[in-house]
């Protein structure tokens, strides 16, 4: 039998473990050159040394892997809290996002109607007036300045019994202008004619006085007081007056036009004395008061109608005056000891001719005024006799 030969000797390379003939100088592969040849023994050592150089094996269990895990995380974190810069509007600038707009639906024009401006009164400064000894309390000044009494108490801030004495310089608030209700397409009759009428805007000068505003431009006063609405004849330095020209004198050449009726004048506000007072021993005079409806013209007047109701026969007195005021007679004050009940009002007249005895006839030109009533005692009380 032929004996087999053996397989030829190899060495392996120590850096890549390359398999090379016994006899190789160089590696093939990486290059590197062989020394002198080492004994089998030292082959078989460098061998095994080589085979030894791979990756060792790590095994861990799965809660090891776990901390080890949250642990990278927390020191991961921590080193981007401390190294990354705490910029606040950096982070404000990333965080925002910018909106996009919507579009706008685009609306149909529509009419705005201008706006009603509503009027407001200008108050005029007081005026000072000197107390004269007609002027029996606040409530008579008052009352002839077309004011309230509570106004020239706070105007001269003086007691709530408003104490005032002859001579004494008081300060009277203008009335307060009424504001003129709102423009109608119609126009009433009365105001259609102040409309209609031309007229002057004047400014009251020093030593000016109703009168003789009136005599320069023919106008009488009364006229400049009703277009005007003055209660009174006083004129006060710097008052704007409007002077109706049409209220002139009529020429003589020319006819004399047909007066107007006017309007009918509101029910007037009565004053004194109040709703159930009493009279007594003491009070000779009982002074009935009350507001002004306005200027009246010729051949009109205030009715005043005075009834004791208390009495068996109702007796009752009817008179006829021009100012705000009305003493009741003495002739009038009840006749016993009993509180008689006395009942008053007063009613705008207009005198619409005369009677056969040539007394005037007087009508009806207003509202009548509500009804007040007041107590009069006539005589002392008798004492009771002693037995």
């Amino acid at each position: 039998m032929t004996s087999e030969s053996s397989p030829s000797k190899t060495k392996v390379c120590p850096t890549c473990g390359t398999r090379l003939s016994e006899n190789a100088v160089r590696c093939l592969v990486c290059g590197t050159e062989f020394g002198a040849q080492p004994a089998p023994k030292a082959a078989k050592k460098t061998e095994k040394s080589v085979q030894a150089a791979s990756m060792p094996q790590v095994t861990l269990s799965l809660p090891a892997a776990i901390g080890s895990l949250l642990a990278v995380i927390a020191v991961a974190a921590g080193l981007t809290f401390f190294l990354v810069p705490k910029d606040p509007e950096t982070f404000s600038t990333a965080e925002t996002s910018t909106p996009t707009e919507t579009p706008t639906p685009s609306l149909t024009a529509t009419s705005t109607l201008p706006s009603t401006d509503t009027p407001t009164p200008t108050l005029q400064p007081p005026f000072e007036y000197t107390v004269s000894a007609n002027d029996g309390s606040c409530s008579q000044i008052a009352f002839n300045f077309n004011v309230s009494v509570q106004s020239i108490i706070i105007a001269n801030n003086l007691a709530s019994s408003c104490p005032i004495s002859v001579g004494q310089v008081l300060k009277i608030p203008y009335p307060t202008p009424t504001i003129p209700p709102p423009p109608t397409n119609t126009s009433l009759p009365d105001v259609a004619t102040q409309q209609a009428c031309e007229t002057v805007q004047i400014t009251v000068q020093e030593n000016d006085t109703l009168s003789s505003i009136a005599a320069n431009y023919a106008v009488s006063m009364d006229a400049i007081k009703e277009f005007n609405g003055l209660t009174t004849d006083n004129v006060f330095l710097g008052q704007t007056i409007q002077i109706p020209l049409c209220e002139r004198a009529p020429d003589p050449n020319k006819p004399t036009p047909t007066a107007t009726l006017p309007p009918p004048y509101p029910a007037p506000n009565l004053l004194l004395p109040a709703d159930g007072a009493a009279f007594t021993l003491a009070n000779d005079v009982v002074t009935l008061q009350w507001a002004s409806v306005g200027v009246l013209r010729d051949g009109e007047a205030y009715q005043v109608v005075v009834e004791d109701v208390t009495a068996n026969q109702t007796r009752r007195v009817t008179d006829y005056v021009t100012d705000t005021k009305y003493i009741v007679p003495t002739s009038f004050r009840p006749k016993d000891n009993v509180a008689h009940v006395m009942r008053w009002w007063v009613v705008p007249v207009l005198q619409s001719g005369v009677d056969e005895q040539g007394k005037p006839i007087w009508i009806a030109s207003g509202a009548t005024s509500e009804k007040r009533v007041f107590t009069w005692v006539g005589v002392a009380v008798e004492g009771t006799p002693n037995p």
